[in-house]
């Protein structure tokens, strides 16, 4: 074992009272459920290795090698709006940090390995279908091009675990990212007022993340910025995909600008700007159309942090964060508009015509991914794979896909690009569930496998898979997500 891993831990290390040393729990009878070998290999680790006995015990929290200094990591967060000071890893430690072969760094981070003093009275572990679901919808993100934490294995522990339904198989998900520092880490040390320690994690932060900005008169003026410009391009993405978040709290949006925490995720059937899913967010903070919203309010929450080492005269430094604020808006605009252009196969974005596209969705029940793939046929006049998508196909459908058209033949506009930028199959609600069903109740891992296989190649179309790419049945239940994971 203590040869498994090689971990490095420059958190721990460096970063002194941002979190608590902690083991994870011991388990009756850890297994490794599903390992993903293809990012084991690229980390550079012995996926055989991974998938025996001790592996399980590693990827679980069990035994770790010498080399593992495992925390929990301590921040605080806005979640639905109200500030919480001290929120931290309630049922998650971090192992370490693995340096693959292209000598860039990851973390190594366990959900579900037990109670930490974070846990908030909460039991620490985590039931089998949310460590499959983001396993699942975090490989699709990362086969879709977007940032994204990943799933390195999903373990089962031998024990049950009581929640609303009763008993469950309890689990642990192993996922790696470039790193879990989080809005609401800022926050944690701002709280308190505990200004050396917040500039000791800015300086962690950019030598990690933007290390051309160390030592920069203007560096954490600058890192807010870069900070906002990757968050603005990870939601156009997310919003060029029908994907919403469901619980975009300030602890949890990256520095890095990768998606992190799959609760109560989901992508859209039908395009509907107000679309919720989240079993608790009765007012629709969270909706499709308010994400660009709230990352410039969870950005303005890091400015806030940041403020003191932004300029030492607040109102300077409060004129200067809003300046990012107002170009990080820009930013997400111009993002947006890039995105959905590839989308439709276009060179240079046209803004009228995508608010155009836009509208004509409104009250028309169109589904989002069927509606890119069908256009092909359109701009070669054939109308119908598209209109009966509508559910009342009028004159200003008509009119806009005449300009699309249009637009299309000024551009030069290339097919092979829209393809790429169009999934076919995309982690729809109702086979998620029938897979995660499936695999928690009855042990059958075989749905979730063959789904997760048309999720790693969202742009390739296999014969006989076109269930996997069609959207729910009109008598299908809605569908609603927990913050389960």
């Amino acid at each position: 074992m203590s040869a498994a891993i090689q971990f490095e831990n420059t958190y721990a290390t460096d970063l002194a009272g941002l979190y608590v040393p902690w083991q994870g729990k011991e388990w009756p009878d850890p297994q490794v459920l599903l390992l993903n070998t293809a990012l084991a290999r690229s980390l550079g680790l012995d996926a055989d290795f991974l998938q025996g006995r001790e592996g399980a015990k590693l990827l679980t929290g069990a035994a770790l090698p010498d080399t593992s200094r495992p925390i929990a990591q301590a921040y605080a967060g806005h979640q639905f709006g109200g500030f919480s000071p001290q929120l931290g890893d309630g049922r998650a430690i971090l192992l370490g940090e693995i340096v693959d072969p292209e000598g860039q760094r990851h973390d190594l981070h366990l959900k579900g390995s037990g109670r930490t003093p974070f846990s908030r009275g909460g039991d620490g572990r985590a039931v089998l279908g949310p460590v499959l679901r983001e396993y699942l919808i975090s490989e699709a993100m990362h086969a879709l091009g977007v940032p994204t934490t990943r799933a390195l294995a999903a373990c089962t522990t031998g024990d049950r675990v009581l929640r609303q339904n009763g008993l469950e198989p309890g689990a642990v998900l192993a996922r790696t990212a470039s790193s879990h520092l989080r809005v609401g880490t800022f926050q944690f040390f701002a709280a308190r007022g505990e200004q050396d320690k917040l500039r000791l994690l800015l300086d962690y932060a950019i030598a990690r993340h933007d290390p051309d900005l160390t030592g920069a008169p203007d560096a954490a003026l600058r890192f807010l910025k870069r900070v906002g410009a990757r968050q603005a391009q990870l939601v156009a993405q997310w919003m060029g995909l029908g994907f919403i978040h469901g619980v975009m709290n300030t602890d949890n949006m990256t520095i890095s600008g990768e998606t992190i925490d799959y609760g109560p995720c989901a992508f859209m059937d039908s395009y509907d700007p107000k679309t919720v899913f989240s079993s608790i967010d009765h007012q629709g903070r969270y909706a499709y159309d308010n994400q660009p919203a709230i990352l410039l309010w969870n950005l303005a929450r890091l400015a806030e942090a940041l403020l003191p080492m932004i300029h030492p005269d607040e109102d300077r430094a409060i004129a200067q964060a809003s300046e990012v604020i107002d170009a990080t808006r820009t930013r997400y605009r111009e993002a947006w508009l890039e995105v959905f252009a590839k989308k439709l196969g276009l060179c240079l974005p046209v803004a009228g015509l995508i608010d155009a596209m836009h509208a004509v969705w409104a009250q028309q029940n169109v589904d989002f991914t069927l509606f890119f793939r069908a256009l092909p046929e359109a701009l070669q006049g054939h109308d119908a794979a598209v209109k009966v998508l509508f559910s009342a196909p009028d004159e200003k459908l008509d009119a806009w896909l005449s300009a699309y058209r249009a637009e299309f033949t000024a551009q030069d506009g290339d097919l092979a690009p829209m393809a790429a930028a169009n999934p076919i199959y995309i982690p729809r609600n109702h086979l998620v569930e029938e897979a995660l069903t499936a695999a928690s109740e009855s042990g059958d891992m075989a749905p979730f496998l063959t789904l997760l296989e048309r999720l790693q190649n969202p742009f390739t179309p296999v014969d006989g898979a076109e269930i996997y790419a069609n959207p729910a049945p009109a008598d299908a239940p809605r569908i609603v997500t927990f913050c389960g994971t």
